[in-house]
């Protein structure tokens, strides 16, 4: 969100083979067309809330590519702590189970 504008930033839209020679920069970061009433509730929750907005899904409609976005909400080090643990002692009780089989 800049300005009072939505953009997209570090997506990859592959450039149309049988486009004119001079093709569309595929890295370039991309205006999203949104009510302004949309964006203004989108910046409140982001400012206040600490979520995160991001793009689930894309698709082309006629000539254009839409792009569904939603409001994410991160996760606190107490459960990226809680997740780190979990998948090591995963792969601890994985690391027994392959050198006790005959």
């Amino acid at each position: 969100m800049e300005n009072d504008e939505a953009f997209l930033h570090g997506v990859h839209i592959g450039a149309y083979p049988f486009a004119h020679y001079d093709n569309h920069d595929p890295e370039r970061e991309r205006k999203l067309l949104l009510h302004k009433r949309e964006i203004k509730r989108l910046i409140g929750k982001v400012q206040q809330r600490g979520f995160t907005v991001i793009p689930i899904k894309m698709y082309f409609k006629d000539d254009r590519i839409k792009v569904e976005i939603a409001l994410a909400k991160g996760r606190k080090v107490y459960d990226k702590r809680e997740d780190l643990k979990r998948r090591a002692e995963e792969r601890d009780m994985d690391r027994t189970i392959k050198q006790h089989r005959p």
